[in-house]
């Protein structure tokens, strides 16, 4: 078996993906596309963050973040709208079937399911990988970004999909609409 770094294993799951994808909503956040950083302690200058999610026969996301605190868990997730200069603006979750009561914190919604989840706890060296696989697509509605978390998503009722602070967020272009 062939251990392949983290780095290569992310630039590699797009080729991976079924020959349809060429067709397929995607979206992708460059080397040269800006993280809006809402907390600056635990998102520190210089952090990075690259995200690609493709919908085909269901989802791929994958995100890989370098810069951040070492050793730290963060959570994160899709949401549905752009980021924006405040930590709100990204809107919920992105879900596959909306919870009529937002913000959601039913886990029958809130669960990793019906929205993509992308925890990571960062290695020595401050980096870290996700990747979250569904097996609906996005269809026309959508998402705008990713927003990193100030702790892993919590599951129990009342609490469901909550992961502290929003910490930065990646806009997710997924071209031409």
């Amino acid at each position: 078996m062939r251990i392949v770094p983290l780095a290569l294993a992310a630039a590699a799951l797009p080729a991976l993906w079924p020959a349809e994808a060429a067709a397929a909503p995607a979206a992708q956040v460059g080397a040269g596309a800006s993280v809006v950083r809402y907390n600056t302690a635990l998102v520190p200058e210089g952090a990075t963050a690259r995200a690609f999610t493709t919908s085909v026969t269901g989802t791929l996301t994958t995100l890989s973040v370098r810069g951040l605190l070492p050793g730290r868990e963060y959570g994160a997730h899709v949401h549905t709208k752009p980021c924006g200069a405040a930590p709100n603006d990204s809107g919920p979750h992105y879900q596959h079937v909306p919870d009529p009561v937002q913000p959601s914190t039913d886990p029958a919604y809130a669960n990793p399911r019906n929205e993509i989840w992308l925890d990571f706890t960062t290695s020595a060296n401050g980096s870290g990988f996700a990747v979250s696989r569904v097996d609906w697509t996005y269809g026309d509605r959508l998402p705008g970004s990713v927003v990193i978390h100030e702790t892993h998503t919590h599951t129990d009722p009342g609490h469901a999909g909550t992961a502290g602070g929003r910490l930065a967020c990646l806009n997710l272009d997924f071209g031409p609409r």
